[in-house]
């Protein structure tokens, strides 16, 4: 799909045709889309493919008056694993600006309905950063989401210690490993940007994408403490499992030995040969009860001595 705005009097518009200084915002379009937005701006057909590649990494290129960047953006999926980063392209020459992207992100419903102060289309180097903010701002909402959802994990382990909140814990931990590489691949085309001459900046411009620079380190380290904080908790609550397990076995192979003694001595009376108490009749049958309750009682104390029960 095409979106087209445009600002006008400090309002986003959206014009019916593609004009100079509008934005350009590509939600999984199709060839005929893509050729049309190129064939009207000018910009390189590979430009504005390359973020459509779900594996595409952020990085920054250049060539004949163009600059395209990638940088991941983060979502919220509806798999297993909740929170995933995706690749969002943003190409731009004199006249116009184009984001590409696999999704409809809710970074650029912020822009579209314009609530987001202070940008315009026509300035187009704020426009990215302004986009650069919004993404590493989304970030660390979603960061702190994870912490508090693994909180809620670790919760409710310590009560019922099952596999589905373990793994609901390991989704979240590859969520943060997710983040944290996405992260450090932005940090890399925010540099670039702010070390070489990729785009052209003024001195506000340079001052934001130094904060979004700091926003983006501070997101860096909170995935590192989150993500190492996940481990740990993943690896205490799987060897409490796991000794939980072990506890179990040892009672269940403490009451086989308690149980196996009676059953030995009843298999022997159980015998087509002579036996003792043979011919006492019901008193035999008392006295073979008393020696069972008398193993069973022995077999349980010393089981007691070895920390067996």
């Amino acid at each position: 799909m095409i979106f087209i705005y445009r600002t006008v009097d400090n309002k986003l518009v959206c014009p019916d045709v593609i004009e100079k200084d509008c934005w350009i915002n590509l939600v999984n379009p199709t060839e005929a889309e893509l050729r049309r937005v190129s064939e009207e701006t000018g910009l390189d057909y590979d430009f504005l493919k390359y973020p459509l590649d779900d594996e595409e990494i952020p990085r920054v290129e250049t060539e004949e008056e163009q600059s395209m960047i990638i940088i991941h953006a983060p979502i919220i999926t509806d798999d297993d694993i909740i929170y995933d980063t995706i690749p969002l392209g943003m190409v731009i020459n004199d006249d116009y600006i184009v984001t590409v992207c696999l999704e409809d992100l809710n970074l650029m419903e912020e822009f579209s309905s314009s609530r987001i102060k202070g940008i315009a289309t026509f300035k187009k180097t704020r426009f990215i950063f302004h986009i650069l903010s919004r993404k590493t701002t989304l970030f660390l909402k979603y960061l702190r989401d994870i912490n508090r959802r693994t909180e809620e994990m670790e919760h409710e382990l310590s009560h019922s210690m099952k596999n589905k909140e373990l793994l609901s814990l390991l989704n979240l931990q590859k969520s943060l490993v997710y983040f944290s590489t996405s992260l450090r691949y932005n940090a890399k085309v925010m540099n670039r940007l702010i070390r070489g001459k990729t785009i052209k900046m003024y001195e506000e411009d340079v001052d934001l994408l130094e904060d979004v620079i700091i926003e983006n380190s501070q997101a860096i380290e909170m995935a590192e403490i989150y993500s190492n904080i996940t481990t740990s908790s993943m690896n205490a609550f799987a060897s409490l499992i796991s000794n939980n397990l072990s506890v179990t076995m040892k009672l269940l192979t403490s009451i086989t030995i308690i149980l196996a003694s009676p059953t030995m001595i009843a298999s022997f009376w159980g015998m087509n040969v002579t036996v003792p108490f043979q011919n006492s009749g019901p008193l035999g049958f008392l006295w073979l009860a008393i020696i069972m309750a008398v193993t069973c009682l022995a077999t349980i104390l010393i089981l007691k001595k070895k920390d067996m029960l």
